[in-house]
């Protein structure tokens, strides 16, 4: 993970998001379908999403799908839907473009806002070619658009700053980034681990810039998205992106993702609620969430780490190679003693760690 302290970003000078008009949870949530499939089921979606106060309407009109043969969206055609459901119920529209001509697009279907994905963030030269294309417009089309960035897939800060500074440079004001989670190798309870620490770090870097989580990529299982949200909110994000469907089970992309606009609802419900905290209470409760996402993470880690360690017992027992390798292990730990120093740790502690980590790997190739 590419996590340097750099300096402080360019942006600043940052608009309201839509007006930044909000929930009666007091955040900007912005909801609806994975994906447009239909005029009369954005419709459908967005009355109801309406009727229970949502003010911002996301949909996808094309799909960027990991395998050809998948549903991929109806691209422009899908635009109009969006747009008339977004003035028919007084919604603020918002769509994912991946090229100037998807921008173009949406503009001139009277999208309001526009979300670069994770697949596209990855790419400096896409990201500028949409930047360029932004730039050539109005300022008073710029001026009015929201544009939010997502992280890109891998977990390198200085790559999502990058994409957040050339659509700024752009003339774009109404700028927001996306925390949608990182793709981690191996078992996960999450489709993308959340990684708090890193969008903790942009908000660090970059103070005014809107911060929304994506709760349903990061989870990919509608069953984690309250606790994924309840977990941002107390880390401090500005809002959420949450995919919702009429009949989520039947959805043409991210089926087990989506929620229906009644669990919104209780979702929605469930983050207002107070408990009456003092500000050192608020306080307390935000560094324990950071640390309970911390102590998934290194158990995650861990069971990686002992996964890697059994495949390696598979080997030396089929070569004949002894389970225990002393320089191996002295090298080990003169390395992460040193690494553990580098980042303000005692050596001793991390050598304890270590012991034990390395016990248990010893037992289990036995």
């Amino acid at each position: 993970m590419h996590t340097s302290s750099g300096n402080m970003s360019v942006i600043a000078d940052l608009e309201p998001l839509f007006g930044n008009d909000t929930t009666p949870s007091g955040r900007l949530v912005i909801a609806g379908p994975c994906s447009a499939e239909s005029a009369a089921q954005v419709d459908r979606i967005a009355r109801q999403l309406s009727e229970d106060g949502i003010k911002y309407f996301r949909a996808g009109a094309w799909k960027p799908r990991t395998k050809p043969g998948s549903f991929e969206g109806y691209g422009a055609e899908a635009l109009a839907w969006i747009s008339r459901a977004g003035q028919r119920h007084g919604m603020k529209t918002i769509t994912e473009v991946a090229t100037p001509a998807h921008l173009a697009a949406a503009i001139a279907a009277g999208i309001d806002g526009i979300w670069i994905g994770a697949r596209t963030v990855v790419n400096p030269f896409a990201v500028q070619a949409i930047a360029d294309a932004l730039s050539r417009y109005q300022a008073d089309v710029r001026r009015r658009l929201t544009v939010l960035v997502k992280n890109p897939v891998n977990p390198d800060i200085e790559l999502w700053i990058g994409a957040l500074e050339r659509i700024w440079l752009s003339g774009i004001r109404r700028l927001g980034a996306v925390h949608r989670g990182f793709g981690a190798y191996g078992e996960t309870r999450y489709r993308n681990a959340p990684m708090w620490r890193i969008p903790i770090e942009l908000h660090r870097r970059i103070p005014a810039l809107p911060l929304i989580c994506d709760p349903s990529h990061i989870g990919g299982n509608r069953d984690l998205i309250l606790p994924l949200s309840r977990e941002a909110f107390e880390i401090g994000f500005d809002g959420l992106m949450i995919e919702v469907h009429d009949e989520p089970d039947r959805a043409l992309s991210d089926a087990a993702q989506q929620i229906t606009p009644a669990m919104l609802s209780q979702i929605m419900a469930s983050l207002c609620r107070k408990e009456g905290k003092t500000d050192a209470g608020a306080e307390l409760a935000d560094l324990r969430t950071q640390i309970d996402a911390a102590d998934r993470e290194l158990i995650e880690t861990l069971s990686r780490r002992l996964r890697l360690c059994d495949k390696i017992g598979e080997i030396k027992r089929y070569n004949g190679i002894s389970v225990v390798q002393p320089q191996r292990y002295r090298e080990l730990m003169d390395r992460i003693a040193d690494e553990g120093k580098a980042l303000g740790l005692d050596p001793s502690f991390i050598r304890n760690i270590f012991s034990i980590i390395h016990e248990e790997s010893v037992r289990r190739q036995l």
